[in-house]
């Protein structure tokens, strides 16, 4: 069967959402969101305009949704098997950041981001600073401590993000870098 045939078959409407989110998240890897258009997408999944907004009001939900799933990659790939040690962290961390570089920068880096894409932003923010806290076993941390861990991702991502595309410093300098100054970051903070 042909590839085009392929993507016009029906599909539930589960797969469909599914198999759009995936044409946007694939789409940044080649340019920014907000030059991803409606009709492209449509034309690559094989189906109208009108069917794309059939799963996706406007096309800020269809964007909202391809952030979202964007979003909830990074959290997977820092997870590890949820018991996930700071070293774990960081890999996954810095795989996620060594594949997935531009479409990182194309999600929350785009200059004048709408205030949505921010929120989603702030809220995966928070679910790695969750996630930094359980490695670390901190179960109540104090307002200082959640603060210098935010401060922390700030800086591992920007680092990363210069490791992935300037290639500055070996894979095992960057990773010993973040785990050093988280150490000495909470240390102090506590």
């Amino acid at each position: 069967m042909a590839d085009s045939a392929r993507r016009r078959a029906r599909q539930r409407p589960g797969e469909r959402r599914t198999q759009l989110i995936g044409i946007g998240l694939e789409m940044l890897t080649t340019r920014p969101l907000h030059q991803i258009t409606i009709d492209e997408v449509a034309a690559k999944a094989g189906i109208s305009r009108s069917l794309l907004f059939h799963y996706f009001p406007t096309k800020r939900d269809y964007y909202a949704e391809v952030v979202r799933a964007g979003s909830r990659r990074l959290l997977r790939a820092t997870r590890g098997d949820g018991s996930a040690s700071i070293d774990t962290l960081v890999d996954g961390f810095l795989d996620f950041i060594e594949r997935r570089h531009e479409p990182y920068i194309a999600l929350f880096r785009s200059a004048g981001a709408d205030d949505w894409v921010h929120e989603i932003f702030r809220d995966t923010r928070a679910a790695l600073t969750d996630q930094v806290l359980t490695a670390l076993a901190i179960e109540q941390p104090s307002e200082l401590v959640r603060a210098a861990v935010g401060a922390w991702l700030a800086y591992a991502e920007e680092l990363a993000l210069d490791w992935a595309q300037h290639h500055t410093g070996s894979r095992e300098r960057i990773h010993a870098l973040l785990t050093g100054a988280l150490d000495h970051i909470v240390r102090l903070a506590r």
